[in-house]
């Protein structure tokens, strides 16, 4: 066990990823949802409005997709040389329709006769990207990864399950409740409305998803039924479920509220309760069923150069997200 003073580091980074995860999972879940969104919308000014409420932030929201991997590459080599070949396929589909959003949102700028090819382009990059995220922790979750003498020995499509395709599409709708209730406090007019009305078929998707994959995982992963359904863990975790439920019912009464941000906030505080729920299902493994955080660590040394590196790198990007958000605040009108 590696420790600094007092800390545990692996437990430290293992926080510390989930933290990053978590950022990531909201800040490009809502830039993925608008996207994902684009082709509901009711008329081609609307979807022009969705578009320019993502132009000041959206590539930065992916440096937290780049530091979540930096952390588990440095902190947990052991499960990063696992997870990979295990993942090459949705990874790469991944980057690709990431790749996609980046050449589409540029062009799509530049308008003319081709501006409906990139505005699909967008749609069909961020669709992939979502699915493919989600269809990688239903896998994760799921423990389909098989390894053998420390390496990945398992097939290209294994992570394809019935499992794992539910949760990719789940994800998918939860990133469109997202993109749908950022649209309602960035957006008014017609482009409020008709996110109001997106806002709430996505949340009854994302609810039915949630509770789908919420029944499924301890019926599939005897281990993780222990986990939730025993004493005292029961008592522990029971708060997150609650939690979700709580912001699942915020978010279905304030759609027609007059505070544009509580649909958006509520939405968010379900995701965290269902990433929590994620977590807590498969703590403290680095991937389930086959090791631990502390036996994926590196070692101590470059777990201490690592820590230091991610304490003084977090703090700048944090700030630098946050005067983006603050100097581009407000809503984004017809121009």
């Amino acid at each position: 066990m590696s420790t600094l003073g007092n800390l545990d580091l692996p437990v430290v980074f293992a926080v510390s990823a989930a933290f990053v995860i978590a950022l990531y999972v909201i800040l490009d879940g809502f830039d993925l949802g608008v996207g994902i969104l684009l082709p509901f919308a009711s008329h081609p000014t609307d979807r022009d409005i969705m578009i320019r409420t993502l132009a000041p932030n959206w590539d930065g929201n992916e440096t937290w997709l780049v530091l979540g991997a930096m952390v588990l590459w440095t902190a947990f080599p052991g499960a990063f040389a696992i997870l990979i070949p295990a993942y090459y396929v949705p990874l790469a589909l991944m980057l690709f329709g990431l790749v996609l959003r980046g050449v589409s949102f540029g062009f799509r700028s530049q308008g003319g006769p081709l501006s409906v090819i990139w505005t699909t382009t967008f749609t069909g990059g961020s669709a992939v990207a979502a699915f493919c995220q989600g269809a990688i922790l239903g896998s994760f979750v799921g423990g389909t990864i098989q390894v053998a003498d420390g390496h990945f020995a398992g097939g290209p499509f294994d992570w394809i399950t019935p499992f794992s395709v539910a949760t990719g599409l789940g994800l998918a709708a939860g990133y469109g409740l997202l993109g749908a209730c950022w649209l309602i406090w960035k957006t008014e007019g017609t482009t409020q409305t008709s996110s109001r009305k997106l806002a709430l078929v996505t949340l009854f998707l994302t609810g039915a998803a949630i509770a789908l994959i919420s029944l499924w995982t301890p019926l599939s992963v005897p281990a993780i039924a222990d986990r939730w359904f025993t004493i005292p863990h029961l008592l522990s975790l029971a708060p997150l479920p609650l939690v979700a439920a709580a912001a699942w019912a915020g978010a279905l009464r304030s759609l027609s509220g007059p505070r544009d941000w509580v649909p958006f906030l509520c939405a968010i505080l379900l995701f965290l309760a269902s990433l929590g729920g994620l977590g807590a299902s498969v703590w403290p493994y680095a991937i389930p069923g086959v090791m631990n955080i502390w036996d994926a660590a590196s070692e101590p040394r470059t777990q201490a150069i690592s820590f230091f590196a991610i304490a003084g790198i977090v703090p700048i990007i944090l700030a630098y997200v946050g005067f983006s958000y603050w100097t581009f605040r407000g809503k984004i009108g017809a121009s």
